[in-house]
C-alpha cells in the first residue's frame, strides 16, 4: 500500500492496547498501521454482513407475534 493510497489519522489507545500492537507488530514484523486496518476490515466486515442480510430480507411480509409464536411452536423451538 503506497502512502497516496492512504489517510492520516490520529487515533487515540488505551496504553495497555498500545504496548500490545507494538509487540504484536514487531512479532509478525508487521507495521502496526497494517494491523490497525486488517482489525477495522474484520469489524466493519462483520457489520456489512448484517446489513446485507436486513437487505435481503426488507421484501419479506411482517410476521405479528401471534404467527411467529405459532410458528416457532410448529417448528418445535417452544
Amino acid at each position: 500500500m503506497s502512502t497516496r493510497d492512504t489517510v492520516r489519522s490520529t487515533v487515540y489507545l488505551d496504553p495497555d492496547l498500545h504496548q500490545a500492537l507494538r509487540l504484536k507488530s514487531a512479532q509478525s514484523r508487521r507495521s502496526m498501521s497494517d494491523i490497525v486496518n486488517e482489525a477495522v476490515r474484520l469489524t466493519l466486515r462483520e457489520d456489512e454482513e448484517d446489513l446485507a442480510a436486513v437487505r435481503a430480507r426488507a421484501r419479506e411480509k411482517p410476521l405479528d407475534y401471534e404467527a411467529f409464536l405459532a410458528k416457532l411452536k410448529a417448528d418445535g423451538t417452544l
